[in-house]
């Protein structure tokens, strides 16, 4: 009863996002799901050419991460959001046109540039359109559609390839994203231009009334704050560290857990799907109980940061077991499979709760800017483990047992979000607002 008296449209809102991140990750995705059947045999690439394919897509989305919070603080999240989206459709598509390893090269560049929005903009979205209690739930069931794209893509780009080709492939999947564009003009404004949104609901988003930074954003902080200003808070810090320290990690699973599965077990693309999906599925199911844990820890009375704080510790230790993934890929494919998904899930829920801190602390005039650095960060952290993992698959592979190689890499995905967890805590141990 009280949800209707309120309204709930910020939840419209909320939907959009998820299709958008849904999108996002599915035209980052098609890639690792041709490269084994199609443009291994064309190309001629080695276990390090992908990875530095990889990288180059990581490269180009750290390095734009830093600026394009800072354009879409700028733009607002209507326009930002949008042109990011419209840009990165056009990169997807644009792989259809790749004849060269070079050409392959600029494309995941272009890509990995233009994504770079999609995540800066959403947890602006999420903090202009939700109160702080209900952010991680937001952003958990936003972030949710990383999963969902990552299964829709498995399940969909194997086909459209085998019937149409591969260039057919990127083609489609990245033509889907023009069609989010209709709802978005349609159904987005900000909050107090949303001729839709009722005024009890504008109220209730507005109803934090503690802290800071709920001060900050009703004396409607400034437009324009500076990197250097940003740079000199233990908080940016805090998060730019968790995302270096744990974004690898789910880069990782996204582009080389089609080819783990290959090198463990001999699956073919068609037999690859299946699992594939099912890690996503447990990862979306972890997403939305990520958000909704410290949700409910915080309506039994709990303070907000204490509640952020405990659930992601929580999560950190539900990576660990990820690190006996090879060795029980030994006994069955299915316990590698679910351990895996456990990871992912356990990745997620702790992703829906660190991109929060940063709305917890930082007034929304920065969240964008905020987020782009620790995004940054994390792609820093991804072009490590994946220049890593290249490197050390290629050395076993030559040995002829590259699983040493990837029982390696496992073991560091599950110890980094403790130590993560361990930095972050000694960077920012109670809750601080920032008042700019």
């Amino acid at each position: 009863m009280q949800a209707q008296a309120i309204g709930r449209y910020r939840w419209t809102i909320c939907t959009l996002v998820f299709f958008a991140t849904t999108i996002n990750y599915i035209d980052r995705q098609v890639i690792s799901l041709v490269v084994v059947d199609y443009l291994i045999p064309e190309f001629g690439w080695s276990e390090t050419d992908y990875a530095n394919l990889t990288i180059a897509f990581q490269l180009a989305y750290a390095i734009a991460m830093f600026g394009v919070g800072r354009l879409i603080d700028k733009t607002g999240t209507k326009i930002g959001y949008a042109l990011s989206l419209f840009l990165w459709s056009v990169a997807a598509m644009g792989h259809a046109l790749i004849k060269t390893t070079t050409g392959f090269f600029v494309a995941r560049a272009a890509l990995g540039v233009t994504e770079a929005g999609n995540f800066p903009a959403a947890i602006k979205t999420t903090a202009e359109w939700f109160p702080r209690k209900e952010r991680a739930l937001a952003t958990g069931i936003f972030n949710s559609g990383s999963n969902i794209g990552a299964i829709i893509a498995p399940l969909t780009v194997p086909f459209i390839a085998r019937e149409w080709g591969w260039r057919s492939a990127f083609l489609i999947t990245g033509a889907i994203g023009l069609i989010w564009l209709i709802f978005w003009f349609w159904l987005y404004e900000i909050p107090k231009r949303q001729k839709r949104l009722s005024k009890e609901e504008f109220d209730y988003i507005h109803s934090d009334s503690d802290g800071l930074v709920a001060v900050a954003d009703a004396q409607d902080a400034p437009k324009r704050i500076s990197w250097g200003r940003l740079l000199g808070y233990k908080q940016t810090w805090a998060f730019a560290v968790g995302k270096f320290l744990t974004d690898g990690v789910w880069w990782f699973y996204l582009f080389w857990l089609p080819k783990f599965l290959t090198a463990e077990f001999g699956l073919v693309q068609a037999e690859i799907a299946l699992p594939v999906a099912l890690v996503y599925v447990i990862a979306s199911i972890g997403s939305v109980f990520g958000g909704w844990l410290p949700m409910k820890l915080i309506k039994g009375g709990a303070p907000v940061f204490k509640a952020r704080k405990n659930s992601m510790l929580i999560y950190a230790f539900g990576a660990v077991p990820v690190i006996a993934a090879q060795l029980l890929g030994d006994s069955s494919m299915w316990f590698a499979v679910l351990i895996i998904g456990l990871a992912a899930a356990a990745h997620q829920a702790w992703s829906a709760n660190i991109f929060t801190t940063v709305s917890d602390m930082f007034p929304k005039a920065a969240v964008a800017s905020v987020t782009g650095i620790g995004g940054m960060a994390g792609g820093l952290g991804g072009i490590l483990i994946a220049k890593t993992a290249g490197l050390l698959f290629d050395h076993y592979k030559a040995l002829g047992h590259i699983q040493t190689g990837y029982q390696i890499v496992f073991f560091v995905c599950g110890g980094s979000y403790l130590l993560a967890w361990l930095i972050m805590h000694f960077l920012i141990p109670k809750m601080r607002p920032i008042n700019i």
